[in-house]
């Protein structure tokens, strides 16, 4: 009988939502337990040496780390989101690191608290999905027909941009139909869909709203 899967989660967490895309991509059950970040419990922090989210509980021991989490999921779960070719699967490795540059600046929109610094992140992100979008294939997916973990990896961030665009219109995504046809097809995507609750866009103008960011300052504005 194989070991009962546990994630140790954050409901807004995207590299939370890496695993959990690959967990249901490849029909694998697992038990999802949320946690305050903010209140980390004690049971937690003896077992995440990086007091971070994700962490997989495979038994007795634990993986962190989203990355690591994915390579442990592609040896040992069925349906591969990994290239069976070593130069595609050291590609996409380096696009999902990619991935994670784009999630910092995407940190910085969130947390920007006055228009400059806003403005700064702003053009940091528009040149990297404009690198993202000379690569892109985007039909439907990152790299074809295939669903695979650049796509996992992806997902998570243009979730942000559902909310963002909500806000208000700043360019980031603007010209590039290879993005926007990509992001289309993950948006619909089962696993995507499932990877947070429906009180996602809730919690996200609350965290913004709590960092008092500009991007909150402007959604303010809007709603007065």
């Amino acid at each position: 009988m194989s070991e009962t899967l546990k994630l140790i989660s954050h409901k807004l967490c995207p590299y939370v939502q890496r695993a959990v895309i690959s967990l249901t991509e490849k029909g694998v059950p697992f038990e999802r337990i949320d946690i305050d970040l903010d209140n980390k419990p004690d049971w937690f922090l003896k077992i995440s040496p990086l007091g971070k989210v994700p962490v997989l509980q495979v038994g007795d021991k634990v993986v962190f780390e989203s990355a690591v989490i994915l390579e442990y999921l592609e040896e040992t779960q069925p349906k591969p989101l990994h290239s069976k070719d070593p130069l595609t699967r050291a590609e996409h490795r380096a696009w999902m690191e990619f991935g994670s540059a784009v999630l910092a600046d995407i940190w910085g929109l969130e947390t920007a608290t006055d228009e400059a610094a806003f403005n700064v992140k702003v053009k940091q992100a528009t040149e990297k999905f404009a690198r993202l979008e000379t690569r892109l294939v985007a039909a439907p997916w990152f790299d074809g027909e295939s669903f695979s973990l650049v796509d996992a990896v992806f997902a998570p961030v243009f979730r942000y941009f559902d909310t963002f665009d909500e806000i208000g219109d700043f360019g980031i995504l603007a010209d590039k139909p290879k993005i926007a046809r990509w992001r289309k097809s993950l948006r619909e995507r089962p696993s995507v869909v499932l990877a947070v609750s429906a009180e996602y866009p809730a919690l996200l103008r609350a965290f913004l709203k709590k960092h008092k960011s500009y991007l909150s300052q402007l959604d303010q504005r809007a709603a007065a």
